[in-house]
């Protein structure tokens, strides 16, 4: 198999100011460190502002919100404890509007729909399992999401989340009969060759917690076959 080669994080910074900074993460890495190990896309960030502005010492930055590591897309850290606060209140408040995209294996009953589901969290399989009605440690999950192309195996969809829980979206379509490409732990026959799933965070939109500019954020998701037929083809 052919190894991608990997943009390097400077072609990868969506949006920089001196008090957030956005990264189109790729579907390989880690937001924050884990029990693997491996350098997260938090500490390789801290390097580039480290070179890019010369800053001796360690290097503040705050995780806002996390990306399962086969997931990719729009990533948003805080370079001050002020925008960090900031941030996190309009996370709390559901200000924050988070768009995905998703290419799934079957067409959804319909072409736009609101989910509802009651998720519980199997801490031990990390997986989550959704339920039409509450159930004891559930958590409510709704998200929307519509049709936006297809190809001749697959269907795009495009999902606003409404809410925040472990693995939602991929749970959620699932549940519909709509496994997301790749994603073995949810239904999908086979993985993808780089262990990706085909799930991507395409774009964030929120008032700047210092400027109060509106602003929206848009990461273009991998280039891959698939992918490029269907950004080509996004209504």
């Amino acid at each position: 198999m052919a190894i991608m080669k990997r943009p390097p994080l400077s072609a990868r910074i969506l949006y920089e100011d001196n008090h957030l900074i956005v990264v189109n993460k790729l579907p390989s890495e880690i937001v924050q460190g884990d029990k693997t190990g491996d350098v997260p896309l938090s500490e390789d960030v801290k390097q580039y502002i480290k070179k890019k502005y010369g800053k001796p010492g360690n290097v503040y930055l705050g995780v806002i919100h996390r990306l399962d590591r086969p997931v990719s897309g729009v990533v948003v850290f805080a370079r001050t404890g002020k925008a960090l606060t900031r941030m996190n209140k309009l996370v709390k408040d559901r200000k924050i509007e988070k768009i995905y995209w998703a290419i799934v294996k079957n067409v959804p009953e319909h072409s736009e729909a609101e989910l509802h589901h009651f998720l519980v969290r199997n801490e031990r399989k990390n997986k989550s399992f959704a339920y039409p009605a509450e159930k004891k440690g559930s958590k409510e999950a709704v998200l929307k999401y519509r049709i936006i192309s297809k190809s001749k195996d697959y269907c795009l969809l495009e999902v606003n989340l409404m809410t925040g829980r472990h693995h939602q979206i991929r749970v959620q379509l699932s549940a519909i009969g709509c496994p997301i490409k790749g994603d073995l732990k949810y239904g999908f026959a086979r993985s993808n060759k780089d262990a990706s799933i085909s799930l991507h965070a395409r774009s964030v939109s929120f008032v700047h917690p210092v400027t109060k500019e509106p602003l929206t954020i848009t990461a273009r998701p991998p280039q891959d076959a698939l992918w490029d037929y269907f950004t080509e083809h996004a209504e």
